[in-house]
């Protein structure tokens, strides 16, 4: 059982550090249906070495190319490519709650042309 001076302190505790729960994404990614769609753009490596990710550059887009799928286009770097897969697109948000943009990735990727 909690005695007065536990209880206000567990009281405060919650009453002051509640609502920053809360601010720490809160909202979901909202995730549309996956379509099959052909992206031409410039296979380009970004991140680090622990986290890198392969994105095909477009004209107007830009898309990530899911970890299983990097091996396929590794090789091409800073070429032009032409692959056909699924896309998803995800949006994200700010720990405020504010979006943050779309991220598309793809996969079950088949390279269908090498332009450059």
């Amino acid at each position: 059982m909690l005695n007065a001076r536990q209880y206000l302190f567990f009281l405060t505790f919650l009453i002051a550090f509640a609502p920053m729960v809360f601010s720490f994404g809160v909202k979901e990614k909202n995730k549309e249906p996956i379509t099959v769609i052909q992206v031409t753009g410039t296979v380009r490596l970004t991140g680090n070495a622990n986290f890198p990710e392969l994105i095909i550059s477009g004209s107007e887009k830009t898309w990530v190319v899911v970890k299983e799928e990097m091996g396929k286009l590794r090789d091409l770097q800073h070429r032009t490519v032409t692959v056909e897969g699924e896309e998803t697109v995800t949006e994200l948000f700010f720990a405020n709650g504010l979006s943050a943009g779309l991220r598309r990735e793809l996969r079950n990727i088949r390279l269908i042309a090498v332009l450059q």
